[in-house]
């Protein structure tokens, strides 16, 4: 079996982080602050692009969020009717979004990996070498003026300050490592106690300055005397309570455990429950025992790799090249594609996709091994007996999206 996930070396993690990644890694990654410095930022997103976005683009919600006071405005003071013949109810409305950040309200440009080009590349890299699925937004602030109060993120956040200058207080967590379904909110109270005291960290982040904060950390950030423009990548933590989810869906494999407690049994009597919790721990331990790591691995990939996509491809573009292929066509692999290849029986092999399973001869598997590793490859380079069979074979890896032209 070949698992593949996108790597390699780390250049945009680079632009992130002024350490060594093995030093970043053991000092930092999910566990402590780091400032650094390694813009500037502006070929990413600029204030000419988030005009561009805000006016040109026919942006709609939930791409941007506006919030002003700690609070989210509802989505109808800034969004309406695309105009004629667009029948779209909830673009966004410029002149409106003028208004109320003049007014003193944040906008958050949400989702930028999905709608910006410098940004969609960016992301797809950063993801790679992190090997984790992450998501990029902007924040523009109005000078002297602070989006959002006190909280924490349940996954790591890369801060890159694009324009401008904002102040960052930083406290150490109310609840160390949050998953997903532990927002802040849930702490409001306390986070809001723990943000009147000395902040752990005091930053001033000014154009082409960086700051990484682990989960859990508590933070808020207001702009200074000039308006303030900055990004942050959100990386969505792989937690170990992950590995718990899958192995518990996947104990009810188990017959012991699915079976049915004694008849009449009271659950608001500890003495009669105890009895029947020490025999289910006892099964559940029986059964980890057993866990296969491949089968865990398997139902973790198709948990994770949906969150990621690969490149962006040109469908007319692409369906052009297939079209008019021919031996000497260079093709390579969809950047950032999440694949998997396994032998099923001696007369197939199988190509798992996100969502979508592929079969072929398996007569294709040194040519789909030699065409997937990442490399331009000329399709007559390809290992099968006939051009034939290379074309065929090429026609439908482009039709699927799997490669591209190279």
């Amino acid at each position: 079996m070949t698992i593949h996930a996108p790597g390699g070396t780390r250049p945009a993690l680079a632009r992130c982080v002024s350490l060594d990644p093995a030093k970043f890694a053991a000092s930092h990654w999910g566990c402590a602050p780091l400032l650094s410095h390694t813009g500037p930022f502006t070929d990413l997103l600029s204030a000419d692009a988030v005009d561009e976005l805000l006016s040109r683009r026919g942006l709609r919600t939930p791409f941007l969020r506006v919030a002003q006071q700690g609070k989210v405005l509802p989505t109808a003071r800034f969004t309406g009717a695309g105009g004629a013949g667009a029948e779209v109810a909830d673009q966004v409305i410029d002149e409106e979004v003028m208004r109320l950040y003049a007014g003193g309200a944040t906008l958050v440009l949400q989702g930028l990996h999905r709608i910006w080009p410098p940004l969609i590349d960016f992301a797809r890299e950063l993801g790679a070498e992190l090997n984790r699925p992450l998501q990029v937004n902007a924040y523009l602030t109005p000078p002297g003026s602070q989006g959002f109060n006190t909280h924490y993120d349940t996954h790591d956040v890369f801060v890159l300050q694009v324009d401008g200058v904002k102040r960052w207080r930083i406290h150490e967590p109310v609840l160390t490592d949050p998953l997903e379904r532990q927002a802040w909110g849930g702490r409001s109270e306390e986070v809001a106690a723990t943000a009147q005291g000395t902040p752990a960290m005091e930053v001033v982040l000014a154009p082409g300055d960086a700051l990484y904060l682990p989960r859990g950390w508590l933070h808020s950030a207001e702009a200074q005397e000039h308006r303030s423009l900055h990004l942050t990548i959100g990386v969505r933590a792989l937690t170990r309570y992950a590995f718990v989810e899958e192995l518990l869906t996947m104990a009810s494999a188990d017959a012991r455990l699915r079976g049915t407690l004694p008849f009449g049994l009271d659950v608001t009597d500890p003495a009669a429950v105890e009895p029947e919790l020490t025999e289910t721990v006892e099964a559940l331990r029986d059964w980890l025992a057993r866990a296969d790591p491949a089968d865990v691995a398997d139902r973790l990939a198709r948990r994770d790799w949906p969150a990621a996509r690969p490149a962006p491809l040109s469908p007319l573009a692409q369906l052009d090249f297939a079209d008019g292929l021919t031996t000497s066509s260079l093709v390579a692999a969809r950047g950032g594609l999440r694949w998997r290849l396994t032998d099923d029986g001696p007369e197939k092999i199988v190509l798992r996709l996100v969502g979508r399973t592929l079969r072929f001869p398996a007569a294709c598997a040194a040519a789909l091994r030699l065409v997937l590793d990442g490399e331009p490859t000329r399709v007559g380079d390809l290992p099968l007996d006939s051009d034939e069979d290379r074309l065929v074979l090429t026609r439908r890896l482009l039709r699927e999206a799997v490669l591209t032209p190279a």
